[in-house]
This record gives C-alpha cells, structure tokens and sequence, in this order.
C-alpha cells in the first residue's frame, strides 16, 4: 500500500515521504496511529495544507523526547530475577519490562516498541540496548540482570559472574577418570565355578 509519512519512522522514512508500505502494517499502526494518510491526490493536498504544522509537531517531539535524556542515561537498569545454577532465567526480561521499569523509576513513559531490545533477555548478566525517544533521539542504556543484589553490585563494577557449570563438569570428568582407572575385581561366582570343574575332569 502507498501511504505518505505524517512523522518521521525509523527505516522507513521522513515526514511527507511517499513510501510503499505492507498493507497490514498501514492498517493496524500507521493509519490508525497517525502517522501516515493512505497515498490519493487528495490527501497529498491535505498533507501539503498541513505540513508546517506536522513539522513544528514533530520538532516540538524532539526536544520533549531531548530533555528526557538525562532521566534515561541515569535510570539505574536493576531486574532482579530466578535463575538457576547456569545463570539461566526462570523466564525472560522483555522489551515491555525494561519499558515497565523505566517508568517506575524514572517516570518516562514509553512503549515497548520504543526498547530496541532485539531478542527478550534470558539469562544473568550486563545487556546493552536503546531506548528511542523519538526518531532522532535515541538513548543507549545498560540493562543488569541478577538474582540478588549483591550479584548485580558485582556487574555494575564490570565483574563477570560466573557459575557452577564448569566445576559439575570437572566434578563430572573426574569420576568417569576414576572409574575407567580402578582396575576391575574378578567375580566370586566366576573364582567359584572354576574349581568345581576341574574336580569333575579327575
């Protein structure tokens, strides 16, 4: 579907921009969202009629989206988690917890869709992602993801946590060691049967 761009969207154009468009990805966000008019003559004389004020929206999103910066950079990431002995997560850390956490502690408000996290986070440790603002304001944050406290201390001060994996594994390797190295011991019933039939030949 042809649509023309009401604001700016990441990777796919800026305000005024005639872009074609899946038509299920028009439907469900860009229209019923604003942010684009479905391509006619018409409405690129609408668009035309509105575009200083489209404009002066989207520069007036910019610096509301600016001066949320610091509260980003300085919100204090922390998502204390379940996990078990290998650092693996009972669960996962979402784009919508980062964006959930971001408001309780440092009162910006955005949507998941504004966490460029990628993929959910599903074990301990120190994960880079960003946080866009708006188009042309993105954030880059760190996200910590412990069991307790003191582990994320430990990754705030640039330590790598380890885990218990490598010791079961050497545990493991040193048994299977012992027993391929302790001779084996002759059965009684086999020293027993050997006897008896000798006895039978005289």
């Amino acid at each position: 579907m042809k649509v023309i761009l009401t604001e700016k969207i990441t990777r796919l154009g800026n305000i005024g921009d005639t872009v074609e468009v899946k038509t299920g990805y028009a439907r469900n966000f860009l229209l019923p969202n604003n942010k684009a008019l479905r391509w006619s003559r018409e409405n690129v004389a609408l668009f035309e009629a509105q575009k200083a004020e489209l404009q002066a929206r989207h520069e007036a999103a910019k610096k509301s989206a600016e001066s949320k910066v610091d509260a980003v950079k300085n919100a204090k990431m922390y998502m204390i988690r379940q996990a078990g002995d290998t650092g693996q997560l009972y669960g996962s850390v979402s784009s919508r917890d980062i964006a959930r956490t971001l408001k309780e502690i440092a009162n910006v408000d955005i949507s998941s869709a504004q966490v460029l996290l990628g993929a959910p986070i599903k074990s301990i440790g120190a994960f880079d992602t960003k946080i866009a603002l708006h188009p042309d304001v993105v954030v880059p944050i760190k996200v910590y993801v412990a069991r307790t406290n003191d582990e994320i201390e430990a990754l705030v001060a640039g330590k790598v946590l380890t885990f218990g994996t490598k010791k079961v594994e050497e545990d493991a390797k040193e048994e299977v060691k012992e027993v391929a190295e302790t001779p084996e011991k002759p059965k009684a019933d086999n020293v027993e049967s050997a006897e008896p039939v000798a006895d039978v030949a005289e």
